[in-house]
């Protein structure tokens, strides 16, 4: 658990200095060039190639896909100033809440 904790942090430290680097030169610069919206459209990609790896029950694709998955909502979360502390906290928070009730407060 540390060492994905770790690998996290570090990749997060990653896109954040990134955002500095020439788009000419780094994926992840020009990633946070073309802005918030062509983002969401990647993350939006790597979901659907997720799912489509569960549906074709390949196992080590759907763990490639998920990376690259995580990889995109990292750079989005950070190109809007959030970061995965803001995404635990959340998770924190509905901790012991059903997901039922959950998802019919969100509906309020």
């Amino acid at each position: 658990m540390s060492d994905m904790l770790e690998t996290l942090t570090k990749l997060e430290a990653l896109l954040e200095e990134r955002k500095n680097a020439d788009p000419e030169k780094s994926y992840v610069a020009r990633l946070y060039h073309k802005g918030a919206k062509k983002i969401a459209q990647k993350v939006g990609e790597e979901a659907v190639e997720a799912a489509m790896a569960v549906a074709g029950g390949d196992d080590k694709e759907l763990v490639a896909e998920s990376a690259d998955l995580l990889f995109h909502l990292m750079v989005l979360l950070r190109a809007k100033g959030l970061s995965l502390g803001d995404v635990a906290a959340e998770l924190a928070r509905r901790e012991g809440l059903s997901g039922l009730d959950e998802k019919a407060n969100r509906s309020k």
